[in-house]
């Protein structure tokens, strides 16, 4: 009897407390004008460093040289037949360090000529915006002169209705298609150079195995210790990195 009268009470307390209202603590949002101009000037700033870490991945891919450096390690990585040695992780990580190096002259002129003038309140975030994206817009012109595929610009810009005598006067809207463009060209050509050693192996194996009445071994499972000690043997990591720092104007 005591305890049904000891759980009776329990239910009518803990009924008693399921009555009350639990309180929950109040949020607002409110948007206030900005005090000074300093508040303002930091406000700018927060959306700019937003903007740009949004944008981040299309500027590293499109307006640097990443895209020709991964395409050619792609191409090597296929020709030597290793599939996923090295992994992607690899790859990438290598071409952006790679990027970093030989963007670093066009990183140091945008950051003493733009991003330090700007923070210093010497110049306003518009001039910074232009002064940047001229310096970035140098290292396309730059590239595309180096290999001569100013042709690019001229395609582009007359599918556009535009008439131009020199690449400068392009807009950035055909400049930076007309580089990606040249960056895929240049990788395709320097993919075909690093196949041809491979290429030859592959077919000096095959015509061993075919001669010796092998058809059943895959040529490529014996080919492929020969391409990786052919590539070692000759230093070809060093050999292709300092090939792509070579590739860039300077």
């Amino acid at each position: 009897m005591k305890k049904w009268l000891i759980l009776l009470l329990f239910l009518l307390a803990s009924l008693s407390y399921a009555q009350e209202e639990v309180p929950f603590p109040s949020i607002s949002i409110r948007v206030s004008p900005p005090q000074n101009q300093r508040d303002l000037v930091v406000t700018l700033e927060i959306l700019l460093i937003l903007t740009v870490l949004t944008l981040a991945p299309s500027i590293l891919v499109l307006f640097t040289s990443f895209t020709r450096i991964i395409v050619v390690f792609s191409f090597l990585r296929n020709a030597l037949g290793t599939r996923q040695t090295p992994p992607n992780q690899v790859l990438i990580g290598l071409a952006l360090f790679l990027t970093f190096f030989i963007m670093q002259p066009v990183w140091s002129d945008i950051y003493n000529n733009a991003l330090t003038p700007y923070l210093n309140g010497k110049i306003g975030y518009q001039e910074m915006f232009d002064r940047t994206m001229n310096r970035v817009r140098q290292f396309m012109i730059n590239e595309l002169k180096n290999h001569h595929n100013e042709d690019n610009v001229f395609l582009l810009a007359s599918n556009v209705g535009l008439k131009l005598d020199r690449i400068e006067e392009a807009p950035n809207t055909v400049i930076i298609p007309a580089f990606v463009l040249g960056e895929l060209e240049i990788g395709f050509k320097m993919g075909i150079l690093l196949y041809i050693p491979f290429i030859v192996i592959d077919m000096v194996v095959a015509s061993i195995l075919l001669s010796m009445g092998m058809i059943m071994i895959p040529p490529v499972l014996i080919s492929l210790p020969f391409k990786v000690l052919l590539f070692v043997a000759v230093n070809g990591w060093d050999l292709l990195v300092a090939g792509l720092i070579r590739s860039f104007a300077r």
